[in-house]
């Protein structure tokens, strides 16, 4: 679940750098040297903006400030946040189709032949890491994408999609996890933190074998499976509810924010998260948080 902006300019100016370097990308292995980087804090005002960036909230009679925010690649970290870079890793953005169909070889697709869309982003594209060459290639793609979050100043980075091969059987779940691995080092390397994005299903995998250093969850609370961040991750969790997924399940947020296994960090945002003083907006969180 996730909206920002286009990558397709970012990615396009990456990829020839990539092409006109000598030589493919050197195999690495995930990292977790916690001294190269810095985690998330485990308190304060946590937004998440992918839908369009703004630098304060407006809670009550004057502007809040925020401690904690994720924000698109293409967008800036903001001043005196630990700032989160958003980077699709496992799928394409809305208006990269263009880009991503001269390199169609990259992308699932099905026993027909076709191209495999995401159902619950029609405009998304799905990448298949399952052989190594794919991988390379695009790490070769996405890799200079993380290394711009970096020179940008952001302090980690969150790949999404990470649940890809979840959700559809032609993907290798070993390639899957060796790509992820991948994306850990290559933003290890660049001095930053990486979250995991969902998957709760592997947390423990993500965090000990992969590399993953902090998570990043939607709709943990209504899915019920917040202990398996909090139980791997302890405090350094970021969760975001969305009010129609908590209408289908009859769940309110403060009843999210009294599950005494959601992260301290847990707030409620538009499924669109539109800019502050968009029509549709919506922000609220847990007292705590």
């Amino acid at each position: 679940m996730k909206k920002l902006t286009a990558l397709a300019g970012v990615i396009a100016a990456t990829a020839l750098l990539a092409a006109c370097s000598s030589g493919a990308a050197d195999a690495v292995t995930p990292t977790s040297d916690s001294s190269a980087f810095e985690l998330p804090p485990t308190s304060g005002v946590f937004d998440y903006q992918l839908g369009g960036a703004y630098d304060e909230l407006d809670l009550g009679d004057e502007p809040v400030g925020i401690d904690v925010v994720v924000r698109g690649a293409t967008s800036k970290p903001l001043d005196g946040a630990y700032s989160v870079c958003y980077v699709n890793g496992f799928q394409t953005q809305p208006d990269d189709a263009e880009f991503w169909l001269e390199y169609e070889d990259l992308l699932l697709h099905d026993s027909a032949g076709d191209l495999v869309i995401d159902p619950e982003w029609p405009d998304e594209y799905v990448l298949d890491p399952s052989s190594a060459e794919a991988r390379q290639r695009i790490l070769e793609i996405l890799g200079p994408v993380i290394d711009g979050c970096a020179a940008d100043g952001f302090d980690a980075v969150e790949i999404d999609n990470l649940d890809t091969w979840t959700r559809f059987d032609q993907i290798d779940e070993v390639g899957a996890h060796e790509l992820a691995g991948e994306y850990v080092a290559r933003t290890h390397d660049a001095g930053m933190a990486i979250a995991q994005k969902n998957a709760a299903e592997i947390t423990q995998v993500a965090h000990d074998e992969i590399g993953f250093d902090f998570a990043v969850t939607e709709e943990c609370g209504v899915w019920e499976e917040c202990a398996a961040y909090t139980d791997v991750y302890g405090d350094h969790v970021l969760q975001i509810e969305y009010p129609a997924a908590l209408g289908e399940a009859e769940m309110t947020f403060d009843e999210v924010c009294a599950l005494t296994d959601r992260a301290t960090l847990t707030i409620l945002r538009d499924v669109e998260l539109v800019s502050a003083g968009t029509a549709g907006y919506v922000y609220d969180a847990c007292s705590d948080g």
